[in-house]
């Protein structure tokens, strides 16, 4: 370093807000964008002192909300669910089945590249997200485990989002971090930004190591779980044998003789297994998903979808007449109008903490909560006042065209199953792809900055009917807008205030004299841990200004040294920490042990490909 720094009481300060800051999230004591925002807000009352503008000045404070990292996130996601809306996964799907068929190896292979490659350009949550029913499909119909399927899926998504600067959101936000580094470093040490396929040799090598690490090793660290999603060809036996949910659905009429008239719904909705009444007719009034203080009338007609037995044993209980044959609900509850779906709760979703009465899927949707999958574990007794988790996989008897509104607040639900939508617009693909190419151009042909060429592809796709302005607004990850705005002040704050510096001035103290190599890796590894117990993008917020002044400290490239990080991020594999791993836990069956068992070499592959790369490009 230049000259030795003294510990200061501004940067005491600023360390004490950093440990409260890594608190939050490591130990999720609120959510990790109430976290940031309180930490913002923090910041901004440092204000307060007599005689001092703040850590941040108070016209900075508020900065990261018109950052220029924050709206590319936000034009990034609207694309996605644009081209999601013209059906071009269910398109892939046939593709990858046609080319793949039923060889696991060849469908890893084809899977795992084409998610790679599309996360490239997407959030990677977003591209797993869009591939989980994709996945789905091709495991019921090459009748292949989806336990070996989810997981390389699921990594080479996150692999993926290293390819470009706007496949994750540490490489986004780097060059804004950069810039606010700047105006701290010397001159000498100015860093110029990083363009869009500045880091693409780096995430190509990584993706393909993966490819490879899971075709050639997949067989050893890839679990083959049965009774689990995608496990049958079959999508009735499929349900019976992983939820024991049978379906058939019976006609029931309540007697003179029934037990439930004058009874409501919630006081026998704990039939479980037993039998699950899934619309009611009372009188003229026809409801699917009836809510809990529905009554049971004389006359009134029930559909109850389970076995034959249980059902049976329910109609002479409670004095229920049987019919022969479907004849009110016949149409309303046809596979082509209704059916069983299968819907995981993101890592981000507003319904965590909060029961399933709490939701109130059935009033808003029309959906009647069949199970719930938790980890190993399914859950049929006691669900109305089960306390969703991440992860969590809900089972739903519901009507597609209501599964479609379901699936547009992809911020709270990830729709697993395939399902017909009326609201899919393939007409439209030709403005998609003609829209995502023009951004593509821009960003890299012209000097237009990355948030309005992305914003200009968004826009094109709203004002040609792609996505309604109201579905652009449901597509977007208010969480992660939220979360990395807020977070921007605090990384101001730790480079102007000097703690990076400082710090990085006692980490090369303690290590001493090392070569460049290790130093990286050193870094690495910090921002991997960083990572599995906190945010990516809160990881890099902390780490790329230490970087930066560590490589300054030993004559390196602090451009080099910040972008190690940027990449070292997304290094979550040995946990389900990261929002994709999170994502396919549920859906794949997977115990934590699974992924720290395919996940350690992984993680090891990750910080030497990417050190190994950034000498060889840069060095």
């Amino acid at each position: 370093m230049p000259e030795t720094l003294s510990l200061t009481l501004e940067m005491g300060v600023v360390l004490g807000i950093l440990v409260i800051t890594i608190y939050l999230f490591a130990f999720e004591v609120v959510r990790v964008d109430v976290a940031a925002i309180s930490i913002m807000v923090l910041i901004g009352l440092t204000s307060l002192v007599p005689g001092y503008d703040g850590l941040v000045p108070p016209t900075m404070l508020f900065s990261g909300y018109s950052s220029n990292a924050v709206i590319s996130i936000i034009a990034v996601m609207i694309i996605g669910a644009g081209l999601d809306r013209t059906g071009v996964m269910g398109q892939l799907a046939n593709k990858i089945l046609k080319f793949g068929g039923s060889t696991e190896s060849r469908v890893i292979v084809i899977i795992s590249s084409v998610v790679g490659m599309i996360s490239s350009f997407l959030q990677n949550i977003g591209a797993a997200a869009l591939f989980l029913p994709v996945v789905n499909r091709i495991a019921r119909r090459g009748n292949l485990p989806i336990s070996r399927l989810l997981m390389p899926m699921g990594f080479c998504a996150i692999l993926g989002g290293t390819i470009t600067m706007v496949g994750s959101s540490p490489l986004i936000l780097l060059n804004d971090l950069i810039i606010n580094s700047n105006e701290a470093v010397p001159d000498r040490n100015k860093m110029e930004q990083f363009g869009l396929f500045s880091v693409t040799p780096i995430g190509v090598t990584l993706l393909l190591c993966g490819i490879a690490y899971f075709v050639f090793l997949g067989r050893f660290v890839l679990p083959v779980i049965q009774d689990k999603p995608g496990e049958s060809g079959n999508m009735l036996k499929y349900f019976r044998e992983v939820y024991g949910i049978e379906g058939e659905v019976y006609e029931c009429v309540v007697t003179r003789e029934s037990s439930l008239i004058a009874r409501t719904l919630s006081e026998i909705d704990a039939a479980g297994r037993a039998g699950w009444i899934i619309a009611i007719r009372n009188g003229n009034e026809l409801v699917v998903a009836p809510r809990g203080d529905t009554e049971f009338w004389v006359g009134s007609e029930l559909a109850i979808m389970g076995k034959r037995e249980a059902v049976y044993d329910f109609a002479e209980e409670y004095a229920l007449s049987i019919k022969n044959e479907m004849e009110v609900f016949s149409e309303i509850l046809s596979p082509s109008s209704a059916g069983i779906a299968e819907v995981v709760i993101p890592p981000d979703s507003s319904l965590i903490g909060k029961t399933v009465r709490d939701i109130h899927i059935r009033n808003r949707h029309d959906a009647t909560v069949l199970s719930v999958f938790r980890a190993d574990d399914v859950i049929d007794v006691g669900i109305t006042d089960l306390i969703l988790q991440s992860g969590d996989t809900l089972v739903l008897h519901v009507k597609w065209k209501n599964l479609s509104d379901i699936a547009d607040q992809r911020n709270d639900y990830v729709v697993v199953t395939d399902f017909p939508r009326e609201d899919e617009r393939p007409e439209k693909l030709k403005y998609a792809a003609g829209f995502f190419a023009l951004t593509l151009v821009l960003v890299i042909f012209t000097e237009m900055r990355l948030s309005t060429a992305l914003m200009t592809g968004a826009v094109g796709m709203i004002l040609s009917g792609v996505i309604k302005i109201e579905e652009a607004y449901s597509a977007i990850g208010w969480q992660s807008v939220f979360l990395l705005a807020s977070l921007i002040p605090l990384g101001i704050a730790v480079e102007n205030s000097g703690t990076a510096a400082w710090i990085a001035q006692e980490v090369l103290y303690y290590l001493g004299d090392v070569s460049v190599w290790v130093l990286q890796i050193v870094i690495a590894t910090m921002a991997t841990l960083f990572t599995l117990v906190m945010s990516n993008v809160g990881a890099t917020v902390l780490l790329v200004p230490l970087a930066i002044n560590i490589a300054i400290g030993v004559g390196a490239d602090p451009a080099v040294f910040a972008l190690t990080v940027a990449l070292a991020t997304s290094n979550s594999f040995l946990i389900p920490t990261h929002q994709v791993n999170a994502l396919i836990m549920g859906p794949g069956g997977y115990q934590v042990s699974d992924f720290m068992k395919a996940g350690s070499i992984m993680t090891i592959m990750f910080i030497l490909v990417v050190v190994g790369m950034l000498n060889l490009l840069y060095m």
